[in-house]
């Protein structure tokens, strides 16, 4: 995936590994990661499929998500391009988004069925009677724009925003629904409504950084404290070495994590903007 080139404003890396314990199964790597737009108006988005026997097509699934997630909130954070009522945006981005991206999932979920139907094998392993189970994933968003940014996230995963002084701060009140291996899910009958979302106008100060990332990450550190400190020591590698460095050794420290850590998937996004990232 390429990097977005224009250094004037946004610009976004990432990357996502297969996670130790899946090596040894063979199971393919069940995240996913997309990113979509400009330097002025750019989404990146994350997603982790379920895996196990009742998820048996949820690494499509995630790559379903990403692309869906990616391409509606580019068409949504466009068409509010200079939009003088922020708070009718903020309000559509809460109400409308959600159903409008659940539904556009399982569209597409619905037109790989009909293309690819589900085996007996499959269908058996189901709990269910909803096809849509075999794709289930979660979904993590952000959205970055010149007037506004937005958080979206369906499941676990995690956002953190890094300020240009080093402070790092979530902006999505925690799901409390989310504990040991529960997660909400794109496939559950009424997903929109488990939809987290944080709208933001811009304003004089806005994030260095915006992290996202999959549940194999944070988990892979001994504590939350350890997973926090991420955030400061990617704005002081950028400042210090560029983030071509970021981007060159992503894999490799993504992959020293998940097999010294969780053994799980692994993906890390970063929006990085290079008007805060400068200021210390």
């Amino acid at each position: 995936m390429n990097r977005v080139n224009d250094r004037r404003r946004w610009q976004a890396v990432g990357q996502s590994v297969r996670g130790a314990a899946h090596e040894r199964s063979g199971m393919p790597n069940q995240d996913a990661i997309h990113w979509m737009g400009n330097s002025s108006s750019l989404v990146l988005a994350v997603a982790d499929g379920h895996g196990g026997l009742r998820y048996p097509r949820s690494d499509i699934g995630a790559k379903m998500a990403v692309e869906t997630a990616t391409q509606l909130v580019h068409e949504f954070v466009l068409g509010q391009a200079g939009a003088e009522n922020l708070s009718l945006v903020k309000r559509a981005a809460e109400e409308w988004l959600p159903r409008a991206l659940v539904r556009g999932w399982r569209v597409s979920v619905s037109e790989h069925i009909n293309a690819n139907p589900l085996s007996e094998a499959e269908l058996d392993a189901l709990s269910t009677d909803t096809l849509t189970q075999a794709y289930g994933a979660t979904i993590v968003t952000a959205a970055v724009s010149e007037q506004f940014i937005l958080y979206l996230q369906l499941g676990d995963g995690e956002i953190l925003t890094v300020n240009s002084q080093g402070m790092v701060a979530k902006p999505l009140v925690k799901d409390d629904r989310l504990f040991a291996n529960e997660t909400t899910s794109l496939c559950a009958a009424e997903a929109w409504r488990d939809f987290r979302v944080s709208f933001q106008p811009i304003t004089n100060e806005y994030p260095a950084l915006v992290l996202l990332a999959t549940d194999g990450y944070p988990n892979s550190f001994r504590d939350e404290a350890g997973f926090l400190k991420v955030g400061p020591d990617i704005l002081k590698t950028i400042r210090a070495d560029g983030l071509g460095h970021v981007e060159d050794n992503l894999e490799t420290w993504l992959s020293d994590s998940t097999h010294a850590g969780s053994g799980d998937d692994v993906t890390l996004g970063i929006l990085c903007s290079y008007p805060q990232i400068t200021q210390i």
